[in-house]
C-alpha cells in the first residue's frame, strides 16, 4: 500500500518530499544512515548521483518515513554556487526541507501577495510564477531561517509512492532503532511569536501545541505543514544546545526526531554503533553531534499531545 498523505492549506501543501543533510563526503554519510539508522537507499546506492550545474554529490534514502538527501559539494567547494557556499559557511549541517504542493502557482500567488521574496531555480526573483517551474523557494528571511523547497512533482521513485511501501515499513519497526515513523523537525527561532505568524497566516499551517520544551529548554510551537510535524524552538537558555546554536546560526533548521517503540534498544543499537547518545529524559535520547555529522537526531517513544500522525 502507498503512504497516506496528509495535506494543509488551501492549495495542499502535502510530502515533505526531502530533508537535505549537507556534508563533504556523500558516501560516508550515506553509510551512516544506511548502516546504522537503517536507511533504505533509492538513488546513488552504487555511486553518487553528480549534478554539473551545482557542481555537487548527492544520494536519496529512506529513513522510517523520512527522506534524506545527503549532499556534499565537489570537493574543493566552489563558494561561488550554492551547495559550495552553504558549505563553506556551515559545514556539516542540516541544510533544508522541501515540501510537495498541489497547487503551486496558488500557493507562489499567496506568498506574493504577503510580501514573500520567491527565488526560482537556479536563481533570481519571481515576481509571476509559471506554470511550467516545477519548484520555488521562499527566501529563509520570509520563513523564519527555514530553507525550504516547494514543488509540484514528487521524487522520482519515492518509495512511499509505491505499492510496496506498507512493506517496508515493517522493516523499519524490527531494526533495532524501532522507527515507528519520523516525528518532526526542529527550527530554532530568535522570536517563537513572529515565527508562529509567518508559518501560520502565511503558510496556513496548523497549530497542534504551545508552551515549554522542558527537554530543549525552550519556548516552543509544534504545527502540522503537510504531511509532516515542524517545531518552532526559541532558546530560554543560552547555554543550551539550541541556546549556542541560535547565537551562532541564527534561525535555522536545528535537528530531526523520531518516534520509536523502544527506547532502550535504540539507546543500545546507537552506542553499539559508536554513535554517543544523551538520555536527556525517560523518554528521550539525543545523538552526539560530532558522530552524526553534525545534526542532533533525537529519538522519543513520548507521543505529542494532539498529533495528528499518532496512529499512522
Amino acid at each position: 500500500m502507498k503512504k497516506q498523505v496528509k495535506v494543509t492549506g488551501d492549495h495542499g501543501i502535502g510530502q515533505m518530499i526531502h530533508v537535505v543533510h549537507m556534508c563533504d563526503d556523500v558516501e560516508e554519510l550515506r553509510r551512516f544512515y544506511e548502516d546504522v539508522l537503517g536507511g533504505f537507499v533509492y538513488m546513488g546506492g552504487d555511486e553518487p548521483n553528480y549534478l554539473p550545474w551545482e557542481d555537487r554529490y548527492a544520494a536519496l534514502l529512506m529513513v522510517g518515513d523520512l527522506c534524506v538527501e545527503v549532499m556534499a559539494p565537489k570537493m574543493p567547494a566552489n563558494p561561488q554556487l550554492p551547495v559550495g557556499k552553504f558549505y563553506t559557511k556551515y559545514g556539516r549541517h542540516l541544510h533544508s526541507v522541501g515540501y510537495k504542493v498541489d497547487d503551486l502557482v496558488g500557493l507562489a500567488d499567496r506568498l506574493l501577495e504577503r510580501g514573500v521574496y520567491i527565488g526560482k531555480p537556479g536563481g533570481g526573483k519571481i515576481d509571476k510564477l509559471d506554470p511550467d517551474t516545477p519548484y520555488f523557494f521562499p527566501s529563509p528571511r520570509d520563513t523564519a531561517g527555514l530553507m525550504v523547497e516547494l514543488c509540484k512533482l514528487d521524487m522520482p521513485d519515492d518509495p512511499r509512492d509505491q505499492e510496496t511501501w506498507s512493506s517496508l515499513v515493517r522493516l523499519w519497526r524490527s531494526h533495532p532503532l524501532t522507527i515507528k515513523r519520523f516525528s518532526h523537525v526542529t527550527l530554532g527561532v530568535r522570536d517563537l511569536e513572529a515565527a508562529i505568524k509567518i508559518y501560520v497566516d502565511t503558510m496556513q499551517a496548523v497549530p497542534i501545541k504551545i508552551g515549554t520544551d522542558g527537554d530543549l529548554r525552550a519556548k516552543s510551537a509544534i504545527l502540522q505543514l503537510g504531511d509532516c510535524l515542524l517545531q518552532l524552538a526559541e532558546p530560554l537558555d543560552a547555554e543550551s544546545d539550541l541556546g549556542r546554536h541560535v547565537e551562532k546560526w541564527g534561525n535555522m533548521i536545528y535537528s530531526l526526531r523520531f518516534k520509536v517503540a523502544d527506547l532502550d534498544s535504540a539507546e543500545i543499537w546507537l552506542n553499539k554503533n559508536n554513535v554517543r547518545t544523551t538520555r536527556i529524559s525517560e523518554q528521550l535520547i539525543v545523538t552526539d553531534v560530532e558522530d552524526t555529522f553534525g545534526a542532533p537526531i533525537f529519538f522519543s517513544a513520548e507521543t505529542i499531545e494532539g498529533d495528528p500522525f499518532a496512529d499512522d
